[in-house]
Formats: C-alpha cells, sequence, structure tokens
C-alpha cells in the first residue's frame, strides 16, 4: 500500500516538473496560441466585414501532419465569403512552420497556390520588439484556363506593442506586425500591399488592419480571457455608515449583563481565475490539484474547457501563478 502511495505521487511530482519546465521555458509568452479548435471573429466597425479565424484538421501533407488555420473574409450583408485563406502549419517549439498556401480569390474566381519544400516561418510563438523574418516562396496562379507562375515576398517585422481595446476586452502588450507584401507573375501582375496584424499575449489575433486601412477587431474567441481588473478611485469607494446610537434601556444597577459582542459577517474572497483550490492564490497546490487529475474529465480541474485534464491545464495554471 505504502508503496502505490509513493509512486502516485512520484507521478504527480515528474509530470508537475514537466509543466513547470514547460511553462517557463517558453517564456510565458504565445502570441499565437495554434491548437485545433481554436477560433478568432473579428469585425470592422460599421458591422460590414468579418473575418474569421479557425485551426482544424490534422491532415497529411508531402507525408507531414499538419494543421489548418483557415481565415474567411464575408460580407455580413449578403453573406458572401469574399476571399478565403489556408495556411497549413507545424508547431514546433519556438515557432510555427508554413507548409503549403492556399488563397481563393472570389474576385479573380481562382486560386494562388504555394508550397514550402524547406517550411519557412509563419510566426514565432515569443515576439519582440524588432524582431524581423522573411517569407519568400513561388506561386502558382490558376483562373479559369488561366494558369501562371509567380513570385512572393514578405517581409514581416514587430514594429511595437500597444494595449487594445476591443468588443471582446481589453489587451495589454499586443504585438503589432507589419507585413510588407510584394507579388508579380506573368510579367503584368504586380502587387504591393502592406497589412498590420496584432496579436495578444496566450490569446491571439486581436486586430487586423487590409492594405486599403480597413480595421477589423475582435468580437469573439473561444480562448479565455482574463477579466480586467477595475482601478479602484475615491469614488469608488462607499463611506460606511456611522454606527447606530444604542436606544436599549440601561439594565438595573445591581443585575450586571456582559454584552454579546457582535458576530463578524464572514465574507467570501473573490474568486481568482485559475485559482482551483480556492485559496485566493494560483500557486504549487493548483498544479498539484490538477496533476493528480491527468486524464479524467474533472470539471474542476479542466481549467482549459477542452473536456479532459491534461498537460494544458497544468501549462495554463503555471502561466498564471500569483506573483
Amino acid at each position: 500500500m505504502k508503496t502505490k502511495i509513493f509512486l502516485c505521487w512520484l507521478k504527480a511530482v515528474l509530470i508537475l516538473g514537466f509543466a513547470c519546465s514547460f511553462a517557463f521555458t517558453a517564456a510565458a509568452q504565445n502570441y499565437y496560441p495554434a491548437e485545433v479548435g481554436n477560433i478568432w471573429v473579428l469585425e470592422d466597425a460599421d458591422a460590414e466585414e468579418q473575418r474569421t479565424y479557425s485551426l482544424e484538421g490534422p491532415e497529411t501533407i508531402n507525408g507531414t501532419e499538419v494543421i489548418t488555420l483557415k481565415i474567411e473574409t464575408e460580407e455580413l450583408s449578403t453573406g458572401d465569403v469574399v476571399d478565403t485563406d489556408k495556411y497549413f502549419l507545424t508547431v514546433g517549439n519556438e515557432a510555427i512552420k508554413l507548409h503549403r498556401t492556399v488563397f481563393e480569390e472570389a474576385v479573380i474566381n481562382g486560386t494562388v497556390t504555394a508550397d514550402f519544400p524547406t517550411p519557412a516561418t509563419f510566426f514565432p510563438l515569443n515576439l519582440e520588439l524588432g524582431d524581423k523574418w522573411q517569407i519568400v516562396v513561388d506561386a502558382k496562379v490558376k483562373a479559369g484556363l488561366l494558369a501562371i507562375a509567380g513570385k512572393s515576398t514578405t517581409n514581416l517585422e514587430v514594429i511595437g506593442f500597444e494595449d487594445l481595446e476591443t468588443p471582446a476586452g481589453t489587451f495589454h502588450k499586443c504585438a503589432k506586425v507589419e507585413l510588407a507584401l510584394t507579388f508579380s507573375a506573368g510579367g503584368f501582375i504586380n502587387i504591393d500591399a502592406t497589412t498590420y496584424q496584432w496579436l495578444a499575449p496566450d490569446i491571439g489575433p486581436v486586430q487586423y488592419q487590409n492594405s486599403d486601412g480597413l480595421l477589423f477587431r475582435l468580437t469573439s474567441t473561444n480562448l479565455p480571457i482574463a477579466p480586467e481588473e477595475p482601478d479602484m478611485t475615491e469614488e469608488d469607494v462607499t463611506p460606511e455608515p456611522p454606527p447606530e446610537e444604542d436606544t436599549t434601556p440601561e439594565p438595573p444597577a445591581e443585575e450586571e449583563t456582559t454584552p454579546e459582542p457582535p458576530a463578524e459577517e464572514e465574507t467570501m474572497p473573490e474568486p481568482v481565475p485559475y485559482d482551483v483550490t480556492g485559496d485566493g492564490v494560483v500557486n504549487i497546490l493548483d498544479l498539484t490539484f490538477v496533476a493528480a487529475r491527468l486524464g479524467e474529465m474533472d470539471s474542476e480541474a479542466d481549467v482549459t474547457g477542452d473536456g479532459i485534464v491534461n498537460i494544458l491545464d497544468l501549462v495554463r495554471i503555471a502561466q498564471n501563478f500569483s506573483s
């Protein structure tokens, strides 16, 4: 019996150590959470167009298992899909790698396809100011019976960090990435376009500006968004009412009575996100609680809400340790 208890304890400790190592060596900031099932919906200010990002898959391309990032742009008044971009990706420890792109353009009623024999960096998981990378690829344009070869070059750079307010919430330290694209094909197609993508840490795309300057902001996502902490001011503090005067008549002198002290009201601590033990802080006890339930369908330990307790729940708690 003692041996069984020791092995269970050892398993929890080993898993716990792995989760902590994974969380903190990943710089605790993932600017593009690439997990199948993640969805982001962005709309322009006039609610005329909507961009929906979704991660689907997996599927196999050239012997490699990939996931698909699909970005659909839709006209809300008609429900028509203007274009669909598909990025076929693998996720490494430091970056998301790009294996193929397929762009379906309604304007030309055709597609632009590109394959990457050597996978290119789509986005690093952790972004810092001044980071630069380039995506260069030969592309094929097909519209009806027309098929021509082209070349695409995209220069990406992290040009700033900003706090953003969106319909889905307020996000801090969002990386602003500039994407400068040049595309030429057949000697008569020449395109230069610059777009901007804002990515929030551990959330992903929260704002996008197309080459026409139209701005899209996040309206919804299935990723958990931490509640905004309110700023307390003097006006927000409600003054305590003055104590009520005691109108109880004094007892006769010969009878001494000792009044009972008023009962203290029990106050419940404010809930803290990812505090599964309910002690008011996110710490090693919460990790131990979740580690002991790995592989189970326990709603209290399943902080990511994907239906099962796994390593992702441990990582989410480790990334939100109370300071």
